[in-house]
């Protein structure tokens, strides 16, 4: 008797950085596919409004909403067609959507999305709104990535941390007794990307260049980590709600006079502290640390990591999934969880009372 196929999943993200929407095409066998669309500026525009009050926010966030929908349905199509599986062997889309707010300790996290609008225009179901429900039982919604991290890079023989460095870290734990932990560390790129968006009109410092000609200011960096999230013990999240330009600002009050590269320096060391302190503190006995998410492509900041971190430092290719693509991978495997009616929460990383089935259904 022939096997049947294993049907496709497709995972959609697009992280706290706001550069685009990373997507795959997988059947977790041997057949994956990956592809990247830039939002348009004037969709990262709006959505970089949305992460803060503003007037009229209900009709700007649909108007924002809708246009993901059709980038989304966009993305789905390149995978489609670069891949050559057909909408049809698609069993469901895995779709993010774009977190404006996350604010667990009042009880609510909000991701833009318009499911019921990519459903429409894909003819694929799509699960949506994975955080809302961990965060119903108790927990932060946030990272939901650890399950992920260890039902493909978990090991028996190996305890390993994965970091994943996108606009906001966290790091996964994973021991080898199969127990996972994980929360978020703090800034990624976010501030590292709004600094040289200021100062030089680019999305992001490509490979760490400009951090790499300044010099980290010491006192600077304290200060960046007088913040109580830092203290604060997991489970934990974070997000733009509390690192975002405002809160820079107001830290570097005393700093007006600084050299624009050397305050970058110093962002670069508070990322890589932020996430050297946690595992020490956390997962000092780990074997070996993974990096993926785009962080991974900061050669500077990868070298600020190898430098105050024991264990060898790699990215997530050496473990089989490019770091690009990791995230994505992990909403296809949400959607999968979904589907086959399985948990996709930890209680031990996001603190939820117990399992919860993630995410909403959207029929095509």
């Amino acid at each position: 008797m022939v096997a049947k196929p294993k049907p496709f999943y497709i995972g959609l993200m697009s992280g706290t950085s706001l550069d685009g929407v990373d997507g795959v095409v997988t059947n977790f066998g041997e057949a994956s596919y990956a592809a990247y669309l830039p939002f348009p500026s004037a969709l990262k525009n709006a959505l970089l409004a949305l992460q803060s009050p503003g007037s009229n926010e209900i009709h700007r966030e649909a108007l924002a909403a809708n246009q993901l929908a059709h980038g989304y349905a966009a993305c789905v199509a390149e995978l489609l067609r670069g891949s050559g599986v057909s909408a049809d062997q698609i069993r469901a889309i895995g779709a993010h959507g774009q977190t404006i707010r996350h604010l667990p300790a009042e009880g609510y996290t909000r991701q833009i999305n318009q499911p019921a609008l990519l459903a429409e225009l894909t003819g694929i179901d799509v699960i949506a709104d994975f955080r809302s429900r961990d965060i119903a039982a108790g927990g932060q919604g946030a990272p939901l990535v650890p399950a992920f991290h260890q039902a493909v890079f978990g090991s028996r023989s190996h305890a390993r941390v994965i970091v994943n460095i996108g606009g906001i870290s966290n790091i996964s734990i994973l021991g080898t007794d199969g127990s996972v932990s994980g929360f978020d560390t703090g800034p990624g790129n976010v501030l590292m990307d709004a600094w040289v968006h200021q100062h030089q009109g680019k999305a992001y410092d490509a490979h760490g260049q400009w951090a790499a000609s300044g010099q980290v200011i010491d006192t600077l960096l304290a200060h960046l980590l007088d913040e109580a999230f830092f203290r604060q013990a997991p489970p934990k999240s974070t997000g733009r709600d509390l690192f975002h330009p405002g809160w820079l600002k107001a830290k570097l009050a005393a700093w007006s006079d600084a050299r624009p590269q050397d305050v970058q320096a110093t962002l670069a060391a508070l990322t890589a502290r932020c996430i050297t302190d946690a595992i020490h503190t956390y997962a000092g006995q780990c074997d070996a640390v993974f990096i993926c998410g785009g962080g991974a492509h900061n050669t500077h900041l990868m070298q600020r990591l190898s430098e105050h971190i024991a264990q060898p430092v790699e990215n997530t290719s050496s473990l089989g999934i490019s770091p690009t693509h990791v995230e994505a991978f992990a909403f296809a495997w949400l959607a999968q969880r979904f589907c086959d009616r399985q948990a996709g929460n930890l209680p031990s990383v996001t603190g939820a009372a117990g399992e919860r089935l993630l995410g909403a259904l959207y029929p095509a």
